[in-house]
C-alpha cells in the first residue's frame, strides 16, 4: 500500500527534525504538593529515526508521550512540528491540532484496553478515517489493506472481536490503526512489554518493516535495554522527570557518560557466568518527585557526588557526534574532581 497522495509535504527537509521539544514540563497537583512528573525535557526527534526513551519507573516516559501526543497539556515548554508550532493556526503559521493529531499517532502498552470490546476490527482501524472525512467503503477498504501489512488476513480477522485474539495479534491491531491516517511519527509506549519473547521479536520486525515501507519516524519507549539497543537509532535516559543522557545508540551502549545510564546498562543480565554481578549497580529508590533533591537529581545514588553536584543543576554538555550528558563530571570547568575526564 502506498502513502497517502494527501500526506504532507517535507516542510523543512531532511535536515529540519520532524519534532522539537523545548524545556516541555508536565506538574500534578496534589493536597498541598506538586509531583513534577516531566519538569524541563529538550530533545528533537529527527526525521526517518527511531529514538529510544529508557529510565525506571516514574521518571516520565509515559508522561513525556502523552505530552507529545497532547493528551496531556503540558504546563510550560514548547513543541515544533516540522518547524512549525503545534497547537497554532494557520493563520500564526502553526499545526492546528486536528492536523497533528493525524500525523501523529500512537501505540499503548496495553493492546486489550486500546480497543473498543463492541467494535469488530475493521471498524476500530477504519474508525479514524471516517472520522477525517473518508467514506465508510474507503475506510474498511483501508481497514482491509492494513490488516494484509500486519500480517493478519483480512478474511480471516476483519469481523473478529478483540476478545477473539491473542496479545500479538491485537497488538499488530493496533499498530495498523495507527497508521490508518498516514502519520508521520508514531509514539510507541511500551509495545512489545506484554507479549512473550517469541512474539515480541515479531512484532518488533513488523515495526522495522513498517518503518521503510511508510516512510515513518518512530518515539520507541521502553523499560527493555535490549529492546530498545535493537530497534534505535538514538536513545535519550530520563531520570525523574529530566533527560540525563542522549545520544547515537553505539555512543550510549558503548560509551555511557552518565553514572545513571551507567549503572542501568550493569542492571542487564549476562549469559556468560564471567560477568554475574553480586552487588546490584544502583542501590536505592529515585527520590520524591513532589520534592526532588537540589543541583544534580540523581546525586543522592550516585557514588561520585560531590558539593558542585548539591548545588548546581549539571548543563547538558556535548561529548561529540550528538552525545549530550547532563554530568558534572562530563563539563570542563564545572567544579567536579573528575570534570572533563569523560570523552565521547
Amino acid at each position: 500500500m502506498s502513502a497517502s497522495p494527501k500526506s504532507p509535504v517535507d516542510r523543512g527537509g531532511p535536515a529540519q527534525p520532524l519534532l522539537t521539544v523545548r524545556d516541555l514540563k508536565k506538574h500534578f497537583p496534589i493536597s498541598r504538593a506538586v509531583v513534577r512528573a516531566v519538569d524541563g525535557v529538550t530533545f528533537n526527534v529527527l526525521k526517518g529515526e527511531t529514538l529510544g526513551i529508557v529510565g525506571e519507573s516514574g521518571c516520565g516516559k509515559s508522561t513525556t508521550a502523552r505530552l507529545l501526543m497532547r493528551l496531556l497539556d503540558p504546563d510550560g515548554g514548547e513543541m515544533l512540528f516540522d518547524g512549525e508550532t503545534v497547537g497554532g493556526n494557520n493563520n500564526s503559521g502553526g499545526v492546528a491540532m486536528k492536523e497533528y493529531r493525524r500525523q501523529v499517532q500512537m501505540v499503548f502498552q496495553d493492546s486489550y484496553a486500546s480497543l473498543n470490546p463492541r467494535l469488530p476490527i475493521e471498524d476500530s482501524i477504519g474508525f479514524a478515517p471516517k472520522v477525517h472525512g473518508v467514506s465508510a467503503g474507503q475506510a474498511r477498504e483501508r481497514a482491509h489493506e492494513l490488516l494484509a501489512a500486519v500480517g493478519l488476513a483480512p478474511n480471516q480477522y476483519a469481523r473478529r472481536y478483540p476478545h477473539e485474539l491473542s496479545g500479538g495479534q491485537r497488538q499488530r491491531v493496533n499498530i495498523a490503526r495507527a497508521l490508518a491516517l498516514y502519520p508521520r511519527l508514531v509514539v510507541l509506549d511500551e509495545p512489545v512489554s506484554a507479549l512473550d519473547k517469541s512474539v515480541e521479536a515479531q512484532v518488533l520486525n513488523l515495526l522495522m518493516d513498517l518503518k521503510e515501507k511508510f516512510g515513518l519516524t518512530y518515539v520507541f519507549i521502553s523499560h527493555d535495554l535490549n529492546v530498545v539497543q535493537y530497534i534505535s537509532d538514538r536513545v535519550m535516559v530520563m531520570y525523574l522527570g529530566l533527560v540525563v543522557e542522549q545520544g547515537p545508540v553505539d555512543a550510549i551502549y558503548d560509551r555511557p557518560a552518565h553514572p545513571y545510564t551507567r549503572a542501568l546498562l550493569a542492571s542487564r543480565p549476562s549469559m556468560d557466568p564471567d560477568k554475574r554481578r553480586s552487588e546490584p549497580p544502583l542501590t536505592g529508590d529515585p527520590p520524591n518527585p513532589v520534592n526532588p533533591p537540589s543541583g544534580c537529581r540523581f546525586r543522592t545514588r550516585c557514588p561520585f557526588s560531590e558539593k558542585v553536584c548539591e548545588t548546581t543543576p549539571p548543563p547538558a554538555t556535548d561529548l561529540g557526534g550528538g552525545h549530550l550528558a547532563a554530568c558534572h563530571m562530563a563539563a570542563d570547568g564545572s567544579g567536579h574532581s573528575k570534570a572533563g575526564g569523560i570523552a565521547a
